[in-house]
């Protein structure tokens, strides 16, 4: 439980006051999380998150694969060793006890929730039917933003594959990134950070 000797003592007692009420909103509201895994666990982490009740999500596309005689269509992670978690985090027990988890993505030692907006549009956009696919992730190059459809207003950087224009997504929290298959009409140049790719 948090209080406030949690805080430094060099704030104002006031101050102190606020700031644990700000912290214990955070320890109470709940948020995505994402959850590391071990390697292609994914699926039975989820699972297992489902058996106990935590609201998680493992998004995915599908793969055709050849193998000897015959094709294969599988679904494999979208964001390979993560699952989405949707929690308080005074409960962040109830997954970290899960089988197959590392960790939650954090920073000093504490939790990161995963953008509410980037959540949302990425879930957004999987329920509309893009395809999409992992893909390395990217430092800033050629940045766009994605002037309509269910990634309107989402920014990322424009990748040419001899089919097309794909959109990378990337998710700097989890060090991860999307290609999403875009028509350039869709698309607006932004200046600042555009360099050539």
């Amino acid at each position: 439980m948090l209080n406030a000797s949690t805080i430094e003592s060099s704030a104002p007692v006031g101050e102190a006051k606020s700031l644990a009420g700000e912290e214990l909103k955070d320890v109470l509201r709940p948020r995505w999380y994402a959850a590391y895994t071990r390697a292609n666990h994914e699926r039975r982490v989820a699972d297992q998150l489902a058996e106990r009740g935590v609201d998680s999500f493992l998004p995915q596309y599908e793969s055709v694969r050849k193998w000897k005689d015959r094709k294969i269509r599988l679904q494999l992670p979208l964001f390979p060793g993560y699952v989405f978690v949707h929690l308080a985090l005074q409960n962040r027990l109830r997954a970290l006890q899960v089988p197959g988890v590392a960790c939650l993505v954090s920073s000093a030692g504490r939790p990161l929730a995963v953008p509410e907006e980037e959540f949302l549009r990425i879930r957004g956009f999987l329920k509309q039917g893009l395809h999409a696919e992992p893909h390395p992730y990217l430092k800033p190059g050629r940045r766009v933003r994605v002037r309509s459809g269910p990634l309107e207003g989402m920014e990322g950087i424009v990748v040419r594959r001899k089919n097309g224009n794909w959109l990378v997504i990337s998710m700097e929290l989890i060090q991860r990134a999307v290609a999403v298959d875009l028509h350039a009409a869709d698309l607006e140049v932004l200046s600042h950070g555009s360099v050539r790719l």
